[in-house]
């Protein structure tokens, strides 16, 4: 064997590996949450890891019952920067989880001969 060549075993254990460890991070990721809120905390938004809603919390205070219409759209605007700031975290977190993998792969395949 010449010294630029690839062991196939060696390249599919660590592919294996990988393999597990992604699955691993993205078992995680689905059970953990992470929250993100608006209005100073009157709404809360809660997704897990992969970004999917899982709860969503209104606080009274934010209703104003004299105006109704304008109490639905402040709500509305609270709710959507709410879940963008969860997404936002979520984002992050999956880039901590996810990361060193993408980044192990990169170096791996980029070592290698035509990669």
């Amino acid at each position: 064997m010449n010294p630029g060549d690839v062991n196939l075993q060696q390249l599919m254990e660590q592919a294996q590996l990988m393999q597990q460890q992604l699955v691993s991070a993205q078992q995680e990721l689905s059970e953990s949450l992470v929250e993100g809120s608006a209005g100073g905390g009157l709404v809360v938004a809660t997704v897990n890891g992969s970004g999917e809603l899982q709860e969503l919390k209104i606080k009274p205070e934010v209703i104003d019952s004299a105006d109704p219409q304008d109490t639905a759209d402040t709500i509305a605007d609270l709710v959507i920067a709410a879940v963008r700031d969860a997404v936002r975290a979520a984002a992050e977190l999956q880039q901590e989880k996810l990361g060193p993998l993408a980044q192990g792969l990169g170096g791996g395949l980029g070592q290698l001969p035509g990669f």
